[in-house]
């Protein structure tokens, strides 16, 4: 029997953040259920806290392959997604994928892990959530392949996934099938996904997580004019710059040489942008943990500032294998891989992984004190650097994505 590969495993994070409102929605909560769930969550809190470390650790890796290339990722995705995977693996190749995604077996039963990736996927996605978070994927499977029973259950109750049968055979249809999917569940973000599927692939997983955030504030843009964003000491390019004259969340961190604004939308979501001093970035990636957002939220507070930020549209693609095997998980992607859980097909193995996101940022506005002050005193803060940006969902901590800004014209 020939080689049955289990190819692109997609993860889509389309990530739709900053829709412009000009004021944030009193829709009516239910509190109490929201509470509950929160309580609910906690017992999961050393899941979470596996995932940031895995976080931290992924971000290693992409970016510091270039110091001219912008990083993007989505971490939940990741995680959840090969999570999900290793329901399907048996042995090493099982072992494996959890240890690499910092889960301890010996800490913590894999049902647990599970049965809170399943809690975590309910709770980011409650009704009465204002966080308009959408996370779903889909197993595509060959329509001559066997799989067992157990695996797609525990796929479709835990991590709420779809399993549909499709012909690999028919390459060109396949694809059409598969993108027209993909355009309609991300709402038209992301279309021609598929352009190159190879006529061995037999199972693929598309893995997506939309964001629609409003920023709680309204501001007015004073004015956008053309200014040089340097890429590094010797590289200057011209950029739309943003100019923002009002009141802010800012923070000054001198431990990681670097200023920090904070924005927070409806849906208690809070994005962090961290501009670290010139010549200073990397004793920021190297040096920020966990323990920065919470000083960052205990010593923020309104300054009136005048901001200098760049328009950007920024995209990325990568190669997951590369980046997950420098981490350690290796076995899935070798003919070295036991997904005998999944499949009776004992030669299977995932051949490729992607990563694709997407980020398209809109204007946003806050609102201004406009009242008689001394406006000299205010600092001016010009994003005309590299910089780096985390998005959090405030009632869980989780990173729902990471990126740096090393060129915001960079396509």
């Amino acid at each position: 029997m020939s080689s049955s590969i289990l190819r692109h495993l997609l993860l889509l994070a389309c990530l739709c953040f900053l829709v412009p409102s000009s004021q944030a929605e009193d829709d009516e909560v239910d509190a109490s259920v929201h509470d509950h769930e929160h309580r609910k969550y906690m017992v999961c809190h050393n899941i979470l806290y596996k995932a940031i470390d895995f976080t931290f650790d992924l971000y290693q890796e992409p970016a510091s392959w270039s110091k001219t290339t912008n990083v993007l990722l989505s971490p939940m995705s990741i995680v959840a997604a090969f999570a999900m995977i290793s329901l399907g693996t048996k042995g090493d190749t099982h072992t494996e994928i959890l240890k690499g995604l910092k889960f301890n077996l010996r800490e913590m039963p894999e049902t647990h892990i599970h049965h809170c990736f399943q809690l975590l996927l309910h709770l980011l996605q409650h009704p009465d959530q204002q966080l308009q978070l959408t996370i779903s994927s889909s197993l595509f499977v060959s329509d001559h392949l066997m799989l067992m029973s157990k695996s797609v259950q525990d796929v479709k109750e835990l991590y709420h996934s779809g399993v549909n049968s499709i012909n690999f055979r028919d390459i060109q249809f396949t694809s059409k099938q598969i993108n027209n999917y993909v355009e309609r569940e991300t709402h038209g973000e992301i279309v021609d996904l598929v352009k190159d599927l190879e006529e061995d692939t037999d199972l693929m997983l598309v893995n997506y997580i939309s964001l629609h955030g409003k920023w709680t504030v309204e501001f007015q843009v004073e004015y956008t004019v053309e200014e040089d964003f340097y890429v590094d000491e010797v590289t200057s390019i011209r950029v739309p710059m943003i100019h923002r004259l009002g009141i802010f969340l800012l923070n000054r961190d001198e431990e990681l040489s670097s200023w920090v604004l904070v924005q927070q939308s409806v849906g208690d979501t809070m994005a962090f942008f961290f501009l670290p001093d010139p010549g200073k970035m990397q004793q920021l990636e190297e040096g920020l943990t966990q323990e920065h957002f919470d000083n960052i939220l205990r010593t923020t507070e309104k300054r009136f500032a005048r901001i200098h930020f760049p328009r950007l549209s920024i995209s990325a693609t990568y190669d997951l294998r590369s980046i997950l095997s420098a981490m350690g998980i290796t076995k899935i992607f070798s003919d070295e891989a036991d997904l005998s859980a999944m499949t009776e097909v004992s030669s299977i193995k995932l051949s490729t992984a992607m990563l694709t996101i997407d980020k398209r940022g809109t204007e946003t506005q806050w609102a201004t004190d406009w009242e008689d002050r001394d406006w000299s005193e205010s600092p001016t803060i010009k994003f005309n650097r590299p910089f780096i940006f985390f998005i959090r969902e405030e009632n869980t901590n989780l990173l729902l994505f990471l990126g740096k800004v090393v060129n915001p014209i960079e396509q």
